[in-house]
């Protein structure tokens, strides 16, 4: 997704001076306390602090307040405004070179937890935008996508897969406004995907964690008029929403039983929980027995179903020994290339060939995760150039993608509750450049699984906005998918 809090839409007039329209530069919803800071520059001048406020929802915030807001969301496709206090009002037309540098905190991304009550580390996200903006109204009409495509083969009953998608694979024009929640899904419909729908909660859900009843209605409105089932809900664990402390244990419980909650008011019969503490997991188990949930502990990048710390969720699971409790197979664990979305990403954003082609080299060592991320921000540094460059994606590139074998797969397939068929491009072949999707098929099928596959297309995170149209994407791979697998006998 496109790392700007700016457009070239951003800059407005305000009775107090001038504003800028701020975009969350992320692909969820986030606390206003996951702001950490906020710099402007305009037409060469540093403007003071005590000059800039926020305004969200009609309520106006000095920039010193926003860490203490933790009860305050940024909801994804809010837009709120960041006032700079002048001698005189802009007008429409009038211009002027903006730099806006920024940095957030991802709450529920953490690196290591706080110590003696403080506060953790998580990953941070940095912006640095410089932009020539003219004092517009506001922004120009959202495009309507409307390209079709053939109708999909009808599914039949030797089918090993059910297919769907998670709306995650819009993230980047639900954010800008192209889509609301119902056309999203005629969108979605149109195009003949499904029917399986999964959701991030921090993302579509502007009560977030709440489910409210004016959304469930909404919700079930429109799965009944296009027969959508309802297959994952995803549930972040925000640790960090604090800025002065982590959530502590009956926090981390209380916020994941709201999530359970509003899973089970929206129809899922599964949950995809991002921790898996043994003490949140046996205080959450009688709960997910009460609601009827599945818990699926999501296996994601740089980690494996054989990594250390999956062993240990592996080894909580036998002790407590229920089917409820597995796992959510995400492929970007098991790429055998980085993926060429992101590589013209970090070429965009001033890696010239040499930087590259290291990157992609210390991606192919067997060194861990941490290790990687700081050999290459070490590397980058050494050749003076500012990491920030690139927002979180110096450490994202290797979180995000993984080069574990595809059968380690076969090792847990019983316990596997759902995969999320995580993709990034399809090319002119219909194939997935980076990810192997026939020898993946062949794992699954073979090894007896007969979940969903869920659609997820994550090339928003380094793709411009509007440079394809991710859900004809999403149906060009179910095309690959269901090739795949019906090209393989299922085993008896």
């Amino acid at each position: 997704m496109p790392n700007g809090l700016l457009d070239e839409s951003s800059l407005r007039a305000h009775p107090d001076g001038l504003a800028l329209s701020l975009t969350l530069p992320w692909y969820r919803s986030l606390w206003l306390s996951s702001v950490t800071s906020l710099r402007l520059t305009i037409d060469g001048q540093d403007v003071p602090q005590e000059d800039l406020s926020l305004e969200l929802g009609g309520t106006r915030y000095a920039l010193p307040d926003l860490p203490a807001q933790s009860e305050t969301l940024w909801y994804l496709q809010e837009h709120p405004l960041l006032i700079v206090r002048r001698d005189r009002p802009a007008a429409t037309g009038d211009h002027h070179s903006v730099q806006l540098i920024g940095e957030l905190r991802l709450p529920y991304m953490q690196i290591a937890p706080g110590q003696d009550g403080g506060p953790g580390m998580y990953v941070p996200n940095f912006v640095n935008q410089e932009l020539e903006l003219s004092v517009t109204d506001g922004p120009a009409p959202a495009p309507l996508l409307t390209t079709a495509a053939a109708p999909p083969p009808p599914a039949t009953g030797e089918d090993p897969f059910a297919l769907g998608l998670t709306l995650y694979s819009a993230s980047a024009e639900f954010r800008a406004g192209w889509y609301d929640f119902d056309g999203l899904l005629n969108r979605v419909a149109d195009l003949g995907i499904g029917p399986g729908i999964e959701i991030v909660a921090s993302q579509v859900l502007p009560t977030y964690p709440h489910v409210t009843d004016d959304f469930a209605r909404a919700w079930q409105t429109a799965f009944d008029k296009h027969g959508f089932t309802a297959s994952s809900f995803g549930a972040n664990l925000d640790m960090g929403r604090r800025r002065d402390r982590d959530m502590t244990p009956d926090e981390e419980y209380e916020f994941t039983e709201t999530l359970f909650h509003g899973a089970k008011k929206l129809g899922f019969p599964l949950v995809r929980i991002q921790s898996a503490k043994p003490g949140l997991l046996r205080r959450l188990l009688p709960l997910a027995e009460k609601l009827e949930l599945k818990m699926a502990y999501e296996i994601h990048a740089p980690m494996g179903p054989n990594s250390p710390e999956i062993m240990k969720v592996r080894d909580v699971y036998a002790e407590l020994d229920s089917p409820l409790l597995g796992f959510v197979a995400d492929f970007s664990s098991t790429m055998r290339s980085m993926s060429p979305t992101l590589l013209r990403a970090v070429r965009r954003a001033g890696l010239d060939d040499d930087s590259v082609d290291t990157l992609q080299a210390i991606w192919a060592t067997d060194a861990p995760m941490r290790a990687r991320q700081e050999e290459f921000i070490g590397y980058l540094k050494g050749r003076d150039f500012d990491p920030a460059r690139l927002g979180s994606f110096a450490h994202l590139a290797f979180n995000m993608h993984g080069h574990v074998s595809p059968a380690e797969w076969a090792d847990i397939i019983p316990q596997i509750l759902h995969v999320h068929a995580k993709f990034y491009d399809i090319d002119e072949h219909g194939d997935e450049p980076a990810v192997d999707y026939p020898e993946l098929v062949r794992v699954f099928v073979e090894g007896g699984y007969r979940g969903y596959w869920s659609s997820e297309w994550e090339g928003h995170a380094f793709a411009e906005l509007g440079e394809v149209d991710p859900l004809l994407l999403v149906r060009k791979q179910h095309d690959l998918i269901r090739k795949s697998m019906r090209s393989v006998p299922a085993t008896a």
